[in-house]
């Protein structure tokens, strides 16, 4: 499973994707350390706290895993539509039995009335039952060997959902969700042939229930940029999105803007998707509203774009301080620097 880029190597991908892969005939240098029962897992805590600190977390394991992740997915959904054929693992199913659960909630909590339009106050209440259940909700989805990394990885599923307190969502909090996935490769969870499942079903029902948080709570987007930002809300959906379209025979940047283009095709692609619910979320011209995808759609190839998005990523949000001083950090991913 080869990556782009140069700071990317074999071990970052090896990392990312599960130390199972050694059952499936890799080779040695592909295994990864077993985490059995002398492995310590601990609840991830912040280590950026201030600006100098960025530099620690980029020469970090956890970047360095984290990158590969993405990047690895991004290579596995090239060309490849939401509906194609691909394996459902048991995890995966658990994955959207969690997720399922969490839409389930939102039903049961409606919004209450209130003066201010927006960050309704029983999104608080939605959350609250998360918090209390998170841990709980992980350990169904882990083998039952690896039960004792719950308490780890569940508070990245509780960051990823937002902020209780602000009633705001961001691309810090849908960073926290890839992180719970990348987690639960690293214990062995989640496989190598996962990676369509990954990103096709369980990242995908997790847009839906995010865009159904924003709308029932009316939730702000957490360090929004504007008119300038990619999107008020998610990013990487833009990046693994753009990769599917790559080699597209018909379907070119420029079509995304054609609300004809989107209704037709957004069943099969993740990009159409997010540009689908802008349009439903925003009024008035899109070049006005969404300034930074109207520029994207006069990018003349699909890799240009995922290249430019991967880059405007990594400038963006993960080398940005007031995101990253939220992240996390445990054993699984971890601030002390990466392997060379």
């Amino acid at each position: 499973m080869s990556l782009p880029g140069k700071h990317t190597t074999k071990k970052t991908v090896r990392l990312a994707m599960a130390e199972t892969e050694q059952q499936s005939g890799s080779t040695p240098e592909d295994e990864a350390p077993e985490e059995g029962a002398s492995f310590t897992f601990m609840v991830p805590k912040k280590e950026i706290s201030m600006v100098p600190d960025m530099g620690k977390w980029k020469r970090s394991q956890a970047y360095a895993d984290y990158i590969g992740f993405i990047l690895t997915l991004n290579e596995g959904v090239k060309g490849k539509k939401l509906t194609c054929e691909y394996k459902v693992s048991e995890t995966v199913e658990k994955l959207m039995d969690l997720l399922g659960t969490l839409d389930r909630w939102i039903n049961e909590t409606p919004p209450v009335d209130q003066p201010s339009r927006f960050g309704n106050k029983a999104y608080r209440t939605w959350f609250a039952k998360l918090d209390q259940e998170a841990e709980a909700l992980v350990s169904v989805v882990l083998p039952a060997d690896k039960r004792a990394a719950a308490p780890e990885i569940a508070v990245y599923l509780k960051e990823s959902v937002g902020n209780s307190t602000r009633i705001d969502y961001g691309t810090g909090h849908e960073a926290a969700f890839a992180a719970f996935l990348c987690c639960l490769c690293k214990v062995g969870a989640l496989r190598v042939d996962d990676q369509l499942a990954i990103v096709f079903k369980v990242f995908n029902r997790y847009l839906e229930v995010m865009r159904k948080l924003q709308k029932t709570y009316r939730m702000e987007p957490a360090g929004s940029q504007g008119v300038w930002g990619l999107d008020d809300f998610q990013f990487l959906p833009f990046i693994w999105g753009s990769s599917q379209f790559i080699d597209h025979p018909t379907l070119e940047p420029r079509h995304f803007v054609d609300e004809r283009v989107v209704n037709e095709h957004h069943q099969d692609y993740m990009f159409l998707e997010c540009i689908k619910f802008i349009n439903e979320m925003k009024t008035g011209p899109f070049a006005e509203h969404s300034n930074q995808l109207w520029n994207i759609s006069a990018v003349p190839s699909w890799s240009k774009v995922n290249q430019g998005l991967i880059r405007m990523y990594k400038a963006e949000c993960l080398e940005k301080f007031p995101v990253i001083q939220h992240f996390k950090f445990g054993s699984l991913l971890s601030i002390q620097p990466a392997k060379p």
